[in-house]
């Protein structure tokens, strides 16, 4: 069993930047990849970045390409969602979400657990 808790999100205007986190309890960190998820009111849950449980390999949403990575930090039990260039349709509630012993995959089904997200409001 794994408890997931974001952190970092909030309302940032057009252009700037938010950096989101996500702490993990339970299992073993390192056993999981960790992908970071989207929806936004009346659309579908939105693959936004993976990554590896050992941070070797990165996947990114094509719409947030050149804009947004991710990074884990296994000794704090961290993942992170760097987020720039921030756009108004980027607004959304950001979820993190984990896959044990996966590969960064962008398939919702992929992952077992989930965090409560957390809500990103981008001003125009």
């Amino acid at each position: 069993q794994v408890q997931l808790v974001e952190s970092g999100g909030g309302l940032v205007q057009a252009g700037g930047s938010l950096r989101l986190s996500c702490v993990a309890s339970g299992r073993t960190f390192n056993t999981y990849a960790m992908g970071w998820f989207r929806q936004a009111p009346g659309k579908e849950r939105e693959f936004v970045a993976a990554i590896s449980w050992n941070g070797g390999s990165t996947y990114n949403g094509d719409s947030v390409k050149g804009r947004f990575s991710v990074s884990r930090n296994n000794a704090k039990n961290t993942v992170y969602l760097q987020m720039t260039s921030l756009r108004p349709e980027d607004t959304a509630v950001y979820y993190c979400a984990a896959d044990l012993f996966g590969s960064g995959s962008p398939a919702r089904s992929e992952y077992e657990y989930w965090g409560q997200g957390t809500q990103v409001t981008v001003s125009s």
